[in-house]
């Protein structure tokens, strides 16, 4: 018997790219927000002559904060998704799956309905994405903080 031949796995893709294009839409927005504020922020601290490695780990701390918040966030809206979806049944069940697949960490204790399988590697490739994104986003904020002499 082929498993393939049991699921249907159109309702996956349908749920899965929206999902994948909607978290990386709020992925990039919020990456691009705190880009420009920490811009405005760099161009008053240079000005005035700031100390450089305070102004790195405060600007470093606070972006490790909001990427942690946004994938907590992203694997939410993944969560929300499999509720309404009926492929978890419970919320806490639904969120540590969605950030589990978001790590690809995964839990083995934990599955989703056997029509919904495809939607839990989507999410995988989801969070491969946005660590990608992420790790880009801290590099970048690494190269735009730290002055030339620094690095």
């Amino acid at each position: 018997m082929n498993p393939l031949d049991e699921v249907q796995w159109g309702h996956d893709w349908a749920w899965g790219v929206p999902l994948i294009a909607l978290t990386c839409v709020i992925h990039i927005l919020c990456l691009a927000v705190f880009t420009a504020r920490v811009d405005k922020v760099l161009d008053t601290m240079r000005d005035r002559g700031r100390h450089v490695t305070l102004t790195f780990s405060l600007v470093m701390a606070m972006a490790v904060t909001l990427v942690t918040a946004l994938h907590i966030f992203e694997g939410g809206i993944w969560a929300l998704a499999f509720r309404f979806l009926g492929a978890i049944p419970d919320n806490r069940s639904a969120m540590l799956y969605s950030l589990g697949a978001l790590t690809t960490y995964g839990d083995t204790t934990i599955h989703l309905a056997h029509q919904w399988k495809m939607l839990g590697a989507l999410e995988a490739v989801n969070g491969m994405l946005l660590f990608g994104l992420t790790t880009a986003f801290l590099f970048a904020m690494i190269q735009r903080v730290l002055p030339p002499a620094k690095r």
